[in-house]
């Protein structure tokens, strides 16, 4: 599996993960993730494959509802770099645009994830 390297727009927050090639993407309906309009990993993966390099003071978390879902941002840059699923708690989706190796993530071919719905 290949190893990915992640980033914020600032570089505060940083992360790499071993995942599946990624070949396409995911959006998700819920009332957060179709405001900030991200475009994530298809693949959940599980925690032990992610490494985050940042300090305590730079990644933000937020989290509504249940709050079973971790939502983690730079607080510098406010850019979304990943979060622990709600369906699976331990498995992250990452947001692909904040990837090294993801050339253009527009150009992805994306999935919608019925989000809203699932609570």
């Amino acid at each position: 599996m290949p190893i990915y390297h992640g980033s914020c727009h600032c570089g505060a927050v940083k992360f790499q993960f071993e995942g599946e090639a990624i070949e396409n993407g995911l959006r998700c309906n819920c009332s957060l993730c179709s405001r900030k309009g991200a475009v994530m990993t298809p693949e959940a993966f599980p925690e032990e494959r992610l490494q985050i390099e940042a300090e305590p003071e730079a990644l933000g978390l937020y989290q509504f509802g249940p709050k079973t879902a971790k939502h983690y941002f730079c607080r510098n840059c406010g850019i979304y770099t990943f979060h622990e699923t709600a369906r699976a708690p331990g498995h992250f989706r990452c947001n692909v645009a904040c990837l090294e190796e993801v050339e253009d993530p527009l150009a992805l071919e994306v999935s919608v994830f019925d989000g809203k719905h699932l609570l």
